[in-house]
């Protein structure tokens, strides 16, 4: 149907009084409170699979992406902090559409004043500010950033008309691209690179000016050239504007990079270092070949030669020459304080049997950085590559700056140093230092598996790589020490964030999150834990995620490829588990409210009055007739009693046994055959108070001393989300019940977990009831006497006419 008849259709049916639907749901639930939690996604909330992307979650055989090639020369000005460049790119388009123009990124944009990023910022509520903001605005009063001096030529040289849109860049084509065909263009810009510490940031450069320091820089490059915008199957162009939040979708393509730099700066670059007889010397040739075959961390550059060119700068320039095949990006670091140290990753891959790991930190890094940088990228590339796939590139680097972490093909950003005594000027580390400094370089290092080779949009599902790297980062510490502080991923370390008011869910746009770090972190690395450890089990769980990992190694999944694929290869339905954990904000809490201890009525007289009779002896008796002091009739009067002062209710009679002999004939041999099963009967009554249905992991203690843990599959809830009865038969007597014994769900309210119910333990602070209050006298330096009381201030100072302390303005 063309738009035309369907806005007609939809005319005719308003007018004659019905509404025609611009879409149907099959299936509506329009009597009761049913909530269905296992209602299937696909279908409703799942796009329909297509030729490019299929039911089974893997890639389809018409699937497709664009490839784009870029030949760049850059300088770098270290004077002016500022960098030039141009690119030579090639856009090969793929996809079966023409194409009529190109957007590229411009993301340095996003630096100028009057940029959507900059303009849309907002600051707390809570009436202070801190000393960074107050420098960042001020630095904007003199300073503004952003590409400048853009040209753009197509191969021979001719102008090609563009349009800026913000961060954006629009390239208009002299005539459609072709499906098929190729488009060459030429790119000249220039840029002021942002002072990170003061700025913020992804990139820029630090310099070392205290009194003490030694007055060199660091520079970071990133987002440093126009990169070509995303144009996928299923969005088209991805031209959402770049607001500082959510981050990239790039094309794969080769690179081939020249860098010109200050002669004596060492750069550590995306790819592999082209012309290293041109700028390394034959000492530190040897040493990099010697590092490839080492047990340890070799020093390229030795902290001496780093020290030297700290003080003997040198003149003149050199260009660094990097190659790079499919990849999404490049980017770069450059100084003359660098500290170079690699060592061999040995593989079992024929593709790339070697991975050079390599770290780059100045003197100020020492000795936390020698240490342990390194050696934390080879520990990534070993695990990341067995829940994954093989580290797919020459070299893996961690390169120490303002950053304080951030993640390119091949390059990651990594912050944390040593504190320096201001009095004896050594160098140590806290331990908070050193387990940063590990943690942050797995993480880095694990997105060049996600989202540098498994292309996720990371504008639009933060979750998608910064939530399973983080559960690989998980993993990646609790094997690198069992007792390893990790901040993300146990289910425990979850529950305050999941019981919070201010969030959204995981599927939400990048750029509207709250509570980023929790949400596109935490939450969905916690999630696939529970997943892995508790939901499917860990064979089934790692040959999914494997599986997935592999069929969108170097291609571009969707959130949906990446569910589908997790059902097709666990064989689980796990439609309830992503619509309660990505889609709504519910939480965990399941309360076991009762037990109820059952037995099977025999049908026979003698065992169930016997029974009956032993029940009513557990009851207390009556309050009143415990307190009556005089004696009953039927004490005192023996004429009272008759027949039913001798028997009671639980006297069996002849017609009890006689009804009960009837009935037993009537018996089948396999009910008279279950008739005489002596088991205990427990029913157990749930509650989910949080909303999140999920498997019901039961602790069972018995009498005997022994024990036993049951799971529960989630589908216990299907027919009622909010309360289930489950039963357990067992030969053994019941002593205790405890719902999530081991932490395992992520439970918010432990304290309704156990049956029957515990004392919960607690701490009470105890306070001071009278502290020193008010002491305006003190605070004014009032002298008081005994026999002056009323004393005035003390004359006032010329100081005491300056503004008060700017610590007390900035809340610092």
């Amino acid at each position: 149907m063309n738009l035309v008849l369907f806005r007609l259709f939809g005319l005719i049916a308003f007018l004659f009084g019905a509404a025609l639907p611009l879409a149907a749901n099959p299936i509506q639930q329009t009597k009761g409170d049913f909530v269905d939690k296992f209602r299937q996604l696909e279908g409703e909330d799942w796009p329909t699979p297509n030729e490019q992307r299929t039911a089974s979650g893997a890639p389809g055989h018409r699937y497709w992406q664009q490839k784009v090639d870029y030949r760049i020369t850059a300088t770098l000005d270290e004077a002016k902090r500022s960098l030039t460049g141009r690119a030579d790119i090639a856009y090969t388009n793929n996809s079966p559409d023409a194409l009529r123009y190109l957007w590229l990124a411009l993301d340095q944009n996003n630096y100028k004043r009057d940029s959507i990023a900059e303009r849309a910022d907002t600051v707390g509520t809570g009436g202070t500010i801190g000393m960074t903001a107050v420098r960042r605005a001020k630095r904007y009063q003199e300073w503004e950033g952003g590409f400048s001096g853009l040209t753009v030529t197509d191969a021979s040289g001719r102008a090609l008309p563009f349009t800026v849109v913000d961060s954006l860049l629009r390239i208009d084509l002299p005539a459609p691209l072709a499906s098929g065909a190729q488009t060459r263009v030429r790119i000249g810009w220039s840029f002021p690179l942002i002072e990170t510490r003061v700025i913020g940031g992804r990139s820029g450069y630090e310099c070392f000016t205290k009194p003490d320091q030694d007055g060199n820089c660091l520079f970071l490059g990133a987002q440093w050239f126009p990169r070509l915008a995303v144009y996928s199957d299923y969005e088209g162009w991805h031209n959402k504007a770049f607001l500082g939040g959510g981050e990239f979708t790039l094309e794969f393509g080769d690179y081939d990079v020249s860098l010109t730099v200050p002669a004596d700066h060492v750069v550590s670059a995306t790819g592999e270092l082209a012309n290293a007889a041109d700028v390394l010397s034959a000492a530190q040739r040897s040493r990099l070949a010697q590092a490839r075959t080492a047990k340890e961390p070799v020093y390229i550059v030795t902290p001496a030669e780093a020290l030297a060119a700290e003080k003997a700068r040198a003149t003149g320039t050199k260009t660094w020459r990097f190659t790079a095949r499919n990849v999404r990006d490049f980017a770069f670091a450059s100084s003359r304080k660098f500290v170079w140290d690699a060592l061999g990753v040995k593989q079992d891959d024929p593709a790339m049997p070697l991975v050079m790991a390599m770290s780059f930190y100045p003197k100020e890094a020492r000795p936390l950085w020698d240490a342990y940088s390194t050696k934390s990228i080879a520990h990534t590339i070993d695990v990341y590559g067995k829940f994954a796939f093989p580290y797919p590139y020459p070299t893996a680097q961690s390169i120490n700056g303002p950053v304080g972490g951030m993640e390119y093909p091949m390059m990651t950003f990594n912050g944390p140093r040593p504190i320096k005594d201001k009095k004896t000027g050594a160098l140590t580390y806290t331990e908070r230092a050193k387990y940063g400094l590990i943690g942050v370089v797995i993480h880095e290092v694990g997105h060049i598996w996600f989202p540098m080779s498994v292309n996720s949009d990371e504008r639009q599902w933060t979750w998608m790589d910064e939530g399973i790297n983080t559960f690989l980062q998980f993993q990646a510490e609790r094997l690198w020490d069992p007792k390893y502080p990790t901040r993300r991923g146990e289910p425990k370390d979850i529950v305050e964030y999941m019981v919070s008011r201010d969030q959204v869910p995981l599927m939400t746009q990048s750029d509207s999150l709250l509570q980023f770090g929790n949400n596109g972190y935490a939450k969905p690395a916690t999630a696939l834990v529970i997943l892995r450890e508790t939901v499917l089990g860990r064979d089934l769980f790692d040959f999914a995620f494997k599986e997935y990992s592999r069929r969108w190694r170097f291609k571009r999944p969707t959130p949906y490829d990446f569910f589908r694929t997790m059902e097709e290869a666990s064989g689980v339905d796990l439609d309830w588990f992503w619509r309660g954990w990505f889609y709504s904000t519910d939480h965990v809490d399941i309360s076991l409210d009762k037990v109820v201890a059952a037995r099977l009525d025999s049908r026979d007289p003698e065992i169930e009055k016997a029974y009956a009779r032993e029940r009513a002896k557990m009851e207390p008796q009556s309050l009143t007739v415990a307190r009556n002091t005089r004696m009953p009739v039927v004490a005192r009067d023996p004429a009272t009693r008759d027949f039913y002062d001798e028997v009671d209710r639980f006297t069996v009679t002849a017609k009890d046994r006689k009804d009960a002999e009837a009935a037993k004939k009537k018996l089948e041999p396999e009910e008279a055959e279950a008739l005489k099963v002596k088991d205990n009967f427990y029913h157990f009554s749930f509650r989910n108070i949080g909303g999140l249905v999920m498997p019901v992991v039961l602790k069972l203690d018995y009498e005997d001393g022994s024990t036993e843990t049951i799971r529960i599959p989630a589908e216990v809830w299907r027919y009622n989300a909010k309360n289930a009865v489950w039963q357990h038969v067992t030969p053994k007597v019941l002593k205790a019940a405890e719902v999530d014994p081991l932490w395992e769900i992520a439970d918010a309210d432990r304290s309704n977990n156990a049956y029957p119910r515990r004392i919960e333990p607690a701490t009470l602070k105890v306070r001071d009831d009278f502290g020193p209050g008010d002491n305006r006298m003190q605070d004014m330096e009032l002298e008081v006497t005994p026999d002056s009381i009323k004393t005035k201030p003390r004359p006032a100072k010329k100081d005491d006419d300056k503004p008060a302390d700017s610590k007390a303005v900035s809340g610092e």
